[in-house]
């Protein structure tokens, strides 16, 4: 990604934050929707049963909020988020639907999401690097 005029940001970094965030906001959109389906599939499931999956779009609000300022500490969350779905994973031993589901759903997205925020950051510190002025005796 080449700098724009003037170091400003360009329209590739632009795309590339914005599918980080909505990545993470599709996350979140997923557990609401999770979230309130559970007492419609689950007849005997209680409101608090449901509220339990409140707790993941919780995460992904807190890891928005810190990704809009803090691109790398966003993207080392995330990292951990997905590393944490893959270790629940085996130690509940899930079988093959699940394992495509929770891939196709959680993994992928948060990390592809780790990736673009690693790339932004980069970007951000290229960009102030060039900004900065040069001493000349340099």
């Amino acid at each position: 990604m080449k700098d724009g005029p003037a170091g400003q940001r360009t329209v590739i970094e632009h795309l590339a934050r914005t599918f980080a965030r909505a990545l993470v906001i599709a996350g979140g959109a997923f557990w609401v929707i999770a979230t309130f389906a559970v007492p419609l599939v689950y007849h005997d499931a209680t409101t608090i049963d449901a509220s339990i999956g409140m707790w993941p779009f919780l995460a992904v609000l807190v890891i928005l909020v810190i990704g809009w300022k803090y691109e790398r500490l966003a993207a080392v969350l995330l990292l951990a988020a997905s590393a944490a779905v893959v270790a629940w994973g085996f130690m509940y031993t899930w079988e093959p639907g699940v394992w495509i589901v929770m891939a196709t759903v959680l993994i992928a997205p948060m990390a592809l999401a780790a990736v673009l925020f690693t790339l932004s950051a980069r970007a951000e510190e290229r960009r102030r690097a060039a900004a900065e002025p040069q001493d000349p005796a340099e």
